[in-house]
């Protein structure tokens, strides 16, 4: 769980760090590297799904807001892709 965690908190994490720097190309690496924690959340919480030590309905809500932050990050990096 700890794992799960940090993963968890490098998300923001790096949104607010890559928002904090003076390049557009930069900002969109540690999109990514934030895109790569939330995969990182997902893939984990996949294997605890599976290993049964988890209801998988309790799972529904947070992989939900999973898909809606990755797709927060993706608009984020098309738009600098596309100024």
């Amino acid at each position: 769980m700890s794992q799960i965690n940090r993963a968890a908190v490098s998300i923001p994490s790096n949104i607010a760090e890559g928002c904090s720097r003076n390049s557009e190309i930069e900002f969109k690496r540690f999109l990514e590297i934030a895109m790569g924690s939330l995969f990182e959340v997902e893939t984990q919480l996949i294997i605890i799904q599976e290993l049964g030590l988890i209801n998988p309905e309790e799972l529904n809500s947070i992989f939900e807001l999973i898909a809606k932050e990755g797709k927060m990050i993706n608009g984020l990096v098309k738009t600098i892709k596309n100024s």
